[in-house]
């Protein structure tokens, strides 16, 4: 992990690096809680280490001398800088690797000495044997420190993660909050730890998968101290979000909520040191990759993909069933030859587009009282409940959590879905709601299909939808890369309430004029570069994000500040740095974000298609508890021709050596340019 900042004062680069400090048994016990290395304490913390779940895990009280921890503490707040930093994973407030402390000169050092004599006893033969003692994890090395101060404020966060890196043998926390104003679980921040899934598969391999929800809630405390062994497939853990307080009278009183720790871990023994195995390092990170893929716990995860193929040619052409079908749902510009020709000219040059206001009044105001009511009602917390009835939990943790809803959709070439006049009378015949329309009915529909590859001049293969609820304070999908030909990816957002940073573009329905020509305009522009590449190319690149907007701020000076909520899907460039452990890093205390390729806040109404190439990382924000409501979305991914230069494809010649269209006998060409139809 990349850590930039350095204690202020600190010199860039010393001229000379200091060795350690050696520290006798009786030096390294005066720093610490007196009474701690009694045999009789050292034996209590080993049985509750050996006894714990969901794995083994351990907790010490008042650790360090008080007086030593609060020196420690005004240290690193008159000292110390810190740099804000956001990824896929987390969003902290972190400092510089406190290992550097050697290297700083000796006036940055006197401004630091109660932390410098922290860290060589933590550090210290006594107290690593003391962590050995009760993990029962071997010898640990004193010559590899790796420890950060991070600071979470209300907002911040750290999500799921196992913690498996290089040589790290046991992970800590030591908690640094207020000792004068004792923090309250109810602010958040605490560690929590997921329980693991054994699956034993056909061939006797078991497969680990950690489920969904927490099983073990560890708030903060000063002085108090976490620590577990780092295992592969085992420990995974996060930490919860530090609530934000309901005005700013309560967050003054409650100091801020300001969730300081360092953390870090200690390492298998280096070179030189006792203990010391060459090639064990290699060996673990090997071994490691082993167990997390024993079983192939992937084949575990929830959502799997389901894609249906289209089968025969969509064709670009539209019947008049198309155009019946279509206008049940979409608004009628979207359907105008001019329209359709605007959005294709300009997702052919930037490979991406936003196009707001894409459902008709008529059915967009039934699936807003239909998902806002869903919205009102808390989803329920234990994934085994939600399960019961028909909305699935996104799993693992690690990779994305979400409750999800997916397709029971028919190949389109079924004897149930051949026409769009079938698809219309099946809707008909079945009460759906107006999402599972959507997600079943009109985007697998053909006429969609058609209408889709009018838009982007993409050839579509197969094609896979599922519905997406973001839950506040839970929900998110970490950074994936995607190796293969570009694929045409959707995200049809379905957020009901506002204030997530996306308002200007596309207003409610009921402030809108009701002929919707007029929101077309500004809805086809997508905020981006052009990759020069035109359709179909290898390297399409979605464009960079779009100008970020806070939400309106309170008038009440004691209401709570407007925030960042979350809940924004971010594409970014892949990092070719294999040293870098941060790929996902898009915010470090500035504005280098020039990764960022593609950026959309949770938005009502609005299509955004992205044809996305191979490397590029993608993820969903975490949604803060104290967002708006929750996000919701429908997710599409469709496989595309790779060569789609041709202006029509094998059934459009077809048709024109027959005079045939398909499923109708008549061509539709679309609304007049200056249509005045009405809107729904």
């Amino acid at each position: 992990m990349k850590r930039k900042a350095q204690p202020q004062g600190a010199t860039p680069k010393p001229a000379k690096k200091k060795s350690k400090t050696s520290l006798s048994d009786e030096e390294v016990k005066k720093r610490f809680r007196k009474g701690l290395f009694d045999k009789d304490e050292l034996n209590k913390y080993t049985r509750g280490y050996a006894d714990s779940t969901p794995y083994k895990h351990s907790v010490i009280h008042q650790l360090i001398d008080d007086k030593l921890l609060r020196a420690v503490r005004d240290e690193i707040k008159d000292n110390v800088s810190f740099t804000p930093k956001e990824t896929d994973i987390y969003k902290i407030h972190q400092s510089g690797d406190l290992a550097n402390l050697d290297g700083l000169d000796d006036a940055a050092l006197s401004k630091l000495p109660s932390l410098l004599a922290l860290r060589d006893a933590m550090y210290s033969q006594s107290f690593r044997d003391y962590v050995a003692h009760i993990t029962g994890c071997g010898p640990l090395s004193g010559r590899k420190t790796d420890m950060a101060i991070n600071v979470y404020t209300p907002g911040c966060y750290l999500l799921c993660h196992d913690d498996v890196i290089g040589s790290r043998k046991v992970s800590y926390i030591l908690y640094l909050t207020d000792p004068d104003l004792p923090w309250k679980p109810e602010w958040g921040g605490a560690l929590r730890l997921f329980p693991v899934r054994e699956i034993k598969g056909g061939n006797g391999q078991v497969a680990k998968t950690p489920e969904p929800d927490v099983a073990k809630v560890i708030p903060p405390a000063w002085n108090q101290l976490s620590f577990f062994a780092v295992q592969p497939g085992e420990s995974f853990h996060d930490v919860e979000e530090v609530y934000r307080a309901a005005t700013k009278t309560q967050l003054e009183k409650e100091g801020g909520r300001v969730r300081m720790a360092i953390s870090g871990w200690f390492h298998i023994p280096q070179a030189g040191e006792d203990g010391y195995e060459a090639g064990a390092e290699a060996r673990q990170m090997k071994n490691s990759g082993l167990m997390q893929l024993q079983g192939n716990p992937a084949q575990y995860d929830k959502p799997q993909p389901s894609p249906i193929a289209v089968g025969k040619p969509l064709g670009s052409q539209f019947s008049k069933d198309d155009l019946d079908f279509l206008l049940g749902y979409m608004a009628p510009t979207y359907l105008t030859p001019d329209t359709l020709d605007g959005v294709r000219e300009h997702f052919e040059e930037n490979s991406s587009i936003d196009l707001a206001g894409l459902l008709n009044n008529k059915f967009a105001e039934k699936l807003r009282e239909f998902i806002t009511t869903l919205d009102r009602t808390p989803a329920a917390e234990d994934s085994d409940e939600i399960e019961e009835g028909p909305w699935g939990v996104a799993r693992p943790p690690h990779k994305h959590r979400y409750l999800y809803l997916q397709a029971k959709n028919m190949p389109p070439d079924s004897p149930d879905a051949r026409t769009a006049a079938a698809e219309k009378q099946k809707r008909k015949q079945q009460q759906k709601s107006p999402l599972t329309e959507l997600l079943e009915d009109f985007f697998p529909s053909r006429s969609f299909g058609r209408w889709l590859q009018n838009a982007t001049g993409c050839v579509i293969d197969s094609f896979d939808f599922v519905a997406r609820r973001f839950r506040r304070g839970r929900d998110y999908t970490l950074a994936t890369s995607y190796e293969g030909k570009p694929r045409l990816e959707l995200t049809f957002g379905i957020t009901p309430t506002r204030g997530w940073g996306d308002e200007g573009e596309d207003e409610d329905e009921d402030e809108e004029d009701d002929d919707e020509e007029d929101e077309v305009e500004p809805a086809a522009k997508a905020n981006g570069k052009s990759n020069g590449k035109g359709k179909g190319k290898a390297k399409a690149e979605p464009p960079k994000k779009n100008s970020k907007k806070t939400p309106p701020q309170e008038d009440d000076e004691d209401k709570k500040e407007a925030e960042d909520y979350g809940g924004q899907e971010v594409y970014m460039a892949g990092d070719d740095d294999a040293a870098n452990d941060d790929a996902a890093i898009y915010k470090a205390g500035g504005d280098d974000d020039d990764n960022i390729l593609f950026f959309q806040a949770a938005a009502w109404n609005k299509l955004s298609l992205v044809l996305r190439d191979s490397g590029a990382l993608k993820f969903v924000k975490y949604v803060s508890q104290s967002a708006p409501g929750d996000r919701w979305d429908i997710s599409g991914v469709f496989d595309v021709e790779e060569d789609s230069d041709d202006d029509e494809d094998e059934e459009e010649q077809q048709q024109q050596a027959t005079g045939v269209l398909d499923d109708t006998e008549e061509e539709w060409n679309g609304f007049p340019s200056s249509s005045d139809s009405e809107s729904d």
